[in-house]
């Protein structure tokens, strides 16, 4: 049993919010008031701008319906940002605000780039004999994060995305005479963890459901093979459903479109979708229409798996018996059961393992074709997406909560750098 270590904690949120990130607050929050050694629970506001800014609330005083309410909440309660700590002098300040508030636990939950900061802050107080535990939390749609076998976030990402592929695809039959083409561009980046989600529209034993092909980032991409697709698949049924990835490559590993660069000098991808329609209006003469999910595949909260909820609940628990357990630079991970019914269970990987290595949907999950997906998918991504989170409504539409943000007395002269 690790000795006992007295002191606040601080959750933080990093990078962009998903339908379930919030349940892990609540999680932490939960956990945390069953141990005295936490004596406060904090949160900084916007992620490491919040670290360095020393703006903190306290999540103690939030009331237990506001906590609970996080459970069915989208967005990022506490705020987020796209910052990372870079300077030596800015994790320098973080440390000096920790030892200011008396922060002896700090739980960061984000996605593998943002969980670099984590790891260098526990690195930072160890160099420094100041006794702190650091547990990272996953969160991310892309379902990119290595060591876990899934990602909060993903679950409830792909469930909204099968969800609108059916329905467009109703929509698009009701219209389609052999020559309606409905393209659906979904996030993911460099992964087609989302896109690949998609297939899960299709009937257990009908092949030939929408979407009638899903084009992922894994799998090269070509104009003529793209139009041969679509011609076949038009030959066949009255409207054609295509799911791509924002994040297609060609042969020489150069995107299908980019539209422009972040803040952060992250390669902001989109507008595929449309790439893809002129070709189709142009080479094969159908009509084209284009759904652009954006960031709704995150925000749709009223439509989140009850799996990833309630998982994204249980890596928040999860942090806070690491640290109270002694661990620290690690992250929480979710390992599932070898058994036939779905069962899952958390872990803890080094924080190091998981920093600048995303995790690629395997090759093998993807058919001869290129444009479906196997069995194996099938089984991996389906218990994800099981169960209805019950939100609670108001006059018609969904109630969600929001903190009340009790900002706790800054100590610090202002941040100046």
């Amino acid at each position: 049993m690790a000795e006992e270590l007295v002191g606040n904690c601080l959750i933080g949120q990093s990078g962009g919010p998903t339908a379930v990130i919030n349940a892990s607050v609540a999680g932490v929050v939960a956990e945390a008031l069953n141990h005295a050694s936490i004596e406060e629970i904090y949160g900084s506001l916007n992620g490491v701008l919040g670290l360095l800014g020393e703006d903190f609330v306290d999540l103690a005083a939030e009331s237990q319906q506001a906590i609970r309410g996080l459970r069915y909440t989208p967005g990022a309660a506490l705020g987020t940002c796209r910052s990372k700590l870079k300077q030596a002098a800015e994790f320098e300040r973080v440390l000096e605000v920790f030892k200011a508030h008396n922060i002896r636990y700090y739980f960061h939950i984000g996605d593998g780039d943002s969980q670099e900061t984590a790891s260098k802050i526990a690195e930072l107080a160890q160099a420094q004999g100041y006794e702190l535990r650091v547990i990272g939390i996953p969160k991310t749609i892309e379902n990119d994060l290595p060591a876990t076998d899934h990602c909060p976030g993903y679950g409830s990402a792909i469930k909204y995305i099968g969800t609108t592929v059916k329905e467009l695809a109703l929509d698009a039959d009701a219209l389609g005479q052999g020559d309606l083409v409905t393209l659906v561009e979904v996030m993911g980046r460099n992964s087609g963890w989302l896109a690949a989600g998609a297939s899960l529209a299709k009937r257990r034993d009908h092949p030939n459901d929408p979407p009638h092909l899903v084009y992922l980032p894994e799998v090269p991409f070509t104009n003529e093979k793209f139009l041969d697709d679509v011609r076949r698949v038009l030959k066949r049924e009255r409207h054609a459903v295509v799911v791509v990835g924002e994040g297609l490559v060609d042969k020489d590993g150069n995107y299908v479109s980019v539209e422009n660069a972040d803040a952060a000098g992250h390669t902001q991808l989109g507008g595929v979708g449309e790439t893809l329609k002129d070709l189709v209006e142009s080479q094969i003469g159908a009509k084209c229409r284009v759904a652009r999910l954006g960031i709704t595949q995150r925000a749709a909260a009223h439509l989140s798996s009850k799996t990833d909820a309630d998982e994204a609940f249980l890596v928040g628990q999860a942090a806070v018996k690491a640290a109270i357990a002694g661990e620290s630079g690690k992250l929480v991970t979710l390992v599932r059961g070898d058994g036939d019914t779905y069962t899952c269970e958390t872990g803890l990987s080094a924080l190091g393992d998981v920093i600048a290595n995303p995790k690629r949907l395997p090759k093998e999950w993807i058919n001869e074709d290129g444009v479906s997906l196997n069995f194996q998918f099938f089984r991996y991504a389906t218990p994800l997406i099981q169960g209805e989170v019950t939100v609670p409504y108001d006059n018609g539409l969904p109630a969600y909560a929001k903190l009340a943000k009790e900002s706790v007395d800054k100590t610090l002269p202002a941040y100046e750098g």
